[in-house]
């Protein structure tokens, strides 16, 4: 069997597509010399469309006000407990300057579904930013909207949009969120997403409560199916003023494995070392990047946001608010034979 699986991963690297079945088997029977096998495959395939360039986002957290419910958040609606805040204007432009000095092409403004800041409001925001910074690119994370307001923020021009679908399966969807929230509905906007023309990002936690190897098997075939330009995972965590804060954590192992399959299934994918890889492991976003990432995402916002932004407990905030910080991020990657480059990143897939 073990040798069986050797031959999947071959098959996936060479661009056959894999059932369920197998995806199953490569999630429950995997082993450290199966992941090791994987992750030289992956950062390989890494390597052939991006070299060893590493792409770095301006994370600016800007309102952890949300409307939602979610059961696994730290700033869902219902957490009493959180300290509120939302950025302003000139506040998120500062980032901005500061972070296109230090290198940063690309802006990611990333928000709960905050009623304040209406499709108007993050439409000027995106018209602003692209006024000064003509040659960077803007990604959008900020959740459900309506086919209509996606429209208005890419006519302003946004470039990207990251929205996590969190899971394919819509029983398990219905466990982690509140009545109110649809499935159909965040499906539908990721197609919205995709078809206006946005590179669209999609993903989900890995070790969520309830999810299984199926469910993750059924994930990957999403993502084959899909075809996003980005894709966002990471573990698991939970936070302790919420429905699921004394629910056990996913693993940084896992995740890492899952990293290097999405990265054979889509080859030119975006793909980060998320944040909460590295709050589950310290070299979570080194290991990241070996099992075959190419993004990372440090924060700009994070001096004014001063860990507010808690979506779960105990989590980073790898800061490069300034140019020593950003120095040590390019020390760390070159630690393994990666390079920051000063570049918005596009996808190979597809771009504006």
């Amino acid at each position: 069997m073990t040798e069986n699986l050797f031959d999947k991963i071959d098959r996936l690297e060479a661009g056959e597509s894999l059932d369920r079945e197998s995806y199953t088997a490569l999630i429950e029977k995997r082993n450290e010399e199966l992941a090791g096998y994987l992750f030289g495959k992956a950062a390989g395939m890494r390597e052939k469309y991006y070299g060893n360039r590493i792409y770095i986002r301006g994370l600016i957290e800007f309102t952890n006000y949300c409307k939602n419910d979610c059961y696994y958040c730290g700033i869902r609606k219902g957490n009493r407990k959180a300290e509120r805040y939302r950025l302003g204007r000139e506040e998120i432009l500062e980032c901005c300057r500061k972070g296109y000095v230090l290198g940063f092409r690309t802006f990611v403004l990333q928000g709960g579904e905050d009623p304040w800041y209406t499709d108007d409001r993050i439409a000027e925001l995106v018209r602003d930013i692209k006024k000064e910074h003509s040659d960077c690119a803007v990604t959008l994370s900020v959740g459900e909207k309506e086919r209509e307001a996606y429209q208005k923020l890419f006519d302003a021009g946004a470039d990207r949009y990251l929205l996590r679908h969190e899971t394919v399966c819509e029983e398990h969807y219905r466990t982690l969120h509140p009545p109110s929230m649809s499935y159909d509905h965040r499906q539908e906007c990721l197609r919205n997403l995709k078809d206006i023309g946005f590179q669209t990002g999609c993903g989900f936690m890995v070790g969520t409560p309830g999810q299984t190897a199926e469910n993750l098997a059924d994930e990957l075939l999403f993502l084959k199916e899909f075809q996003p330009a980005m894709v966002g995972i990471g573990p698991f965590i939970p936070h302790r003023d919420t429905p699921f804060g004394t629910k056990a954590p996913g693993s940084a192992e896992l995740t890492l494995y899952l990293l290097g399959l999405i990265r054979l299934l889509l080859p030119k994918v975006l793909l980060p070392a998320t944040t909460a890889l590295g709050t589950i492991s310290d070299d979570g976003r080194e290991r990241g990047i070996l099992a075959g990432a190419n993004v990372v995402m440090p924060n700009l916002s994070a001096s004014l946001v001063q860990g507010k932004y808690e979506l779960y407990d105990h989590k980073i905030y790898t800061g490069a608010e300034n140019a020593a910080e950003l120095e040590l991020l390019r020390s760390r990657m070159k630690k393994i034979g990666c390079e920051v480059t000063v570049d918005r990143g596009d996808t190979k897939m597809y771009t504006r």
